[in-house]
């Protein structure tokens, strides 16, 4: 549905009742008589007056967008948060009309990226589409001096339920078993450091109880790179991104930390299944900078649900990186944030400590 299609038709219509009624106000009688038209013209009179405002309440409604919006993500090209901003991006277009350019600054934890959001202007036309590494986690770890109370939250897009723990063929490991029994120290863990792969590594150490080597391979392309040279024994990562390797026996999944199992993974289990106390999921984030216009940002999330029910996006995320779909408009989302933040508070020196 083209809804600024839909807006112009309705404003076409009451123009032309517009014109239909100042022509009839303005048409002189006939061999002196009215027909009633002196009690007519009055409530007439009115109805034109009401009506000089209605295309000005409908082309406000439809006032955004009007143009592109520039869509910003703290991650490089070809990952899971590049993939679920372009996505939204193609649907948005769809629903709309409208275009959203997706503009990728990776680097700094996602603070260059969440700094050039913060201080754009609050026009309606800047976004960010991040994920709680870029939001709650940078924070959480000093990365960045501002959260989420810095921005207007729109709502949840999605939530990665994707994400799963591998280990590399040459590490050895096919279990948690495995990883328990693992001397301290004798694991290494790839990290984006200050990041929510760092948050990962931390919270998997506490879980199985082995102190492992945390340490920063990069991004998503890097922790494979160094999964598949040996480098690191163990990372968390997209499920569609290893899944290749995984079917060749490169790399070995430990198990995805999900409350319940996500179907989509087929027969992996959860690390709460292997006695492993794991939860993480992560959000991602349609945010706006603070002060913009409230009735665009509630437009946004109308939008965003409207995506969110469409069986061709379900298709597309599934097929993509193994996720069903998940929407939470702005209240619920802000719940869920601020939980997710108490909980990694208690990580803080920790994540500060290995930066």
């Amino acid at each position: 549905m083209d809804r600024r299609g839909g807006g112009r038709k309705r404003i076409q219509a009451l123009r032309h009742l517009h014109k239909y009624i100042r022509a009839y106000l303005w048409r002189r009688p006939q061999d002196g008589r009215d027909g009633g038209n002196s009690l007519k013209r009055p409530i007439l009179a009115a109805l034109l007056a009401g009506l000089c405002i209605l295309p000005a309440v409908s082309s406000a409604e439809t006032a955004w967008p009007e143009r592109t919006i520039n869509v910003i993500i703290g991650a490089s090209p070809g990952g899971d948060t590049d993939f679920n901003a372009r996505t939204m991006a193609k649907y948005f277009e769809q629903v709309t009309g409208s275009t959203m350019v997706i503009t990728n600054m990776p680097g700094g934890g996602a603070t260059i990226a969440t700094s050039a959001v913060k201080d754009a202007a609050p026009d309606g036309y800047t976004m960010l589409f991040g994920h709680t590494g870029h939001l709650i986690v940078a924070e959480v770890s000093g990365l960045a001096n501002y959260g989420i109370a810095d921005f207007e939250i729109c709502c949840i897009a999605a939530v990665d339920q994707g994400a799963v723990f591998v280990t590399s063929e040459k590490s050895g490991l096919k279990t948690v078993a495995d990883v328990k029994a693992a001397e301290a120290g004798s694991l290494t863990f790839g990290t984006e450091l200050g990041g929510y792969s760092h948050l990962q590594g931390l919270i998997f150490q506490d879980a199985t109880g082995v102190e492992m080597n945390v340490v920063d391979t990069g991004s998503a392309s890097e922790k494979i790179a160094s999964l598949l040279g040996g480098r690191i024994d163990v990372a968390g990562i997209a499920y569609g991104a290893v899944q290749d390797y995984v079917t060749s026996g490169q790399m070995t999944v430990l198990g995805q930390p999900n409350a319940e199992r996500n179907p989509l993974l087929g027969e992996i289990p959860t690390f709460a299944e292997q006695g492993v106390d794991m939860v993480m999921n992560n959000p991602y984030i349609v945010a706006f900078p603070k002060g913009t216009d409230p009735e665009i940002v509630a437009k946004m999330g109308s939008v965003m649900q409207e995506i969110a029910q469409m069986p061709e996006y379900a298709a597309d995320l599934e097929q993509g990186f193994k996720q069903p779909v998940v929407f939470l408009p702005k209240d619920q989302a802000l719940t869920r944030l601020n939980e997710i933040r108490d909980a990694y508070m208690p990580y803080r020196e920790a994540l500060q400590g290995n930066r």
